[in-house]
């Protein structure tokens, strides 16, 4: 997709999941069939009660499932990312790509030059 059809790639940014946790929990997710609660928790440096209110947004977004069971008789909570999460996260990375893609294209233009403006 190009930026001038589906305009400029940081207003594609999605504030859902744009938000450096949700990211990191999309991401974390992606590379895995199941996740356990705790695991995503000590990843991400979370207390139990942050972690639940952003898989919570997620969720309602229908981005992710959790899934409560039993491990013996301990309790587990599983959670999965939905192919909407892999769509949201998709979206996600491409338009940052092409913001990193922009910077870069900038730089090796050569020092910064103040751009002209309509008055002179």
């Amino acid at each position: 997709m190009g930026a001038g059809l589906t305009g400029d790639p940081i207003r594609r940014l999605d504030d859902l999941t744009h938000r450096r946790v949700r990211l990191g929990i999309l991401v974390i997710l992606d590379g895995a069939a199941a996740v356990e609660f705790t695991y995503l928790r000590r990843e991400l440096g979370l207390t139990a009660g942050n972690l639940s209110r952003h898989l919570a947004a997620l969720g309602s977004a229908g981005f992710l499932e959790i899934e409560k069971e039993f491990a013996g008789r301990r309790p587990r909570t599983l959670v999965r990312i939905t192919p909407e999460g892999r769509s949201a996260l998709a979206r996600e990375i491409e338009a940052l790509a092409e913001l990193v893609d922009r910077v870069r294209a900038r730089a090796a233009r050569g020092p910064w030059r103040p751009l002209p403006t309509s008055d002179g």
